[in-house]
């Protein structure tokens, strides 16, 4: 379990970067507007680069979000079922979730391929905008990861939501 410690510790220290990148740039560029005068409008690039950097931090995020049971559900019904029930509607869950995770990174890598070749790029950063659109792809792939883990019960997913309603 060496490796998920590492793809975990990566995941956290990427998402902390993001987040805390995206807080001094937009601080910066608020006390630019308000101190710089014209000389502000050189910084116009942050503005697209805090969206961007938000949309990777959304998306990296997905697979931590449910390992640690943050992910919004119903849990009505699932809670009422039989202990072995349970474990076949959490199989079914995961099975889903896993099919669905990688269904939507395979869309999205087609969407990235298409958008390459368009040669689009963003405004004020120049970046090639099939690379904006590689955030999905990372992010359900690592969900994919998290419910595939779950489905061969390398991590239990469903006694952190034990442990967090306790």
């Amino acid at each position: 379990m060496k490796a998920l410690e590492v793809l975990r510790t990566v995941e956290r220290t990427v998402l902390v970067v993001l987040f805390l990148s995206m807080v001094a740039l937009y601080t910066g560029s608020v006390v630019t507007r308000e101190i710089g005068g014209t000389f502000a409008s050189r910084f116009a690039w942050i503005e697209e680069a805090v969206r961007i950097m938000n949309l990777f931090l959304v998306f990296l995020a997905l697979g931590l979000a449910l390992e640690r049971v943050k992910h919004v559900g119903i849990t009505n019904l699932r809670d009422r079922l039989p202990e072995g029930v349970l474990t076949w509607v959490r199989r079914v869950m995961d099975l889903t979730g896993l099919v669905f995770s990688v269904y939507v990174a395979w869309l999205a890598l087609g969407l990235v391929q298409f958008v390459l070749r368009s040669g689009q790029s963003s405004p004020t950063l120049g970046v090639p905008m099939g690379v904006i659109y590689m955030a999905p792809i990372a992010g359900f792939l690592l969900l994919g990861l998290r419910y595939g883990l779950s489905l061969f019960g390398v991590i239990d997913r469903f006694s952190a939501q034990k442990e967090s309603e306790a």
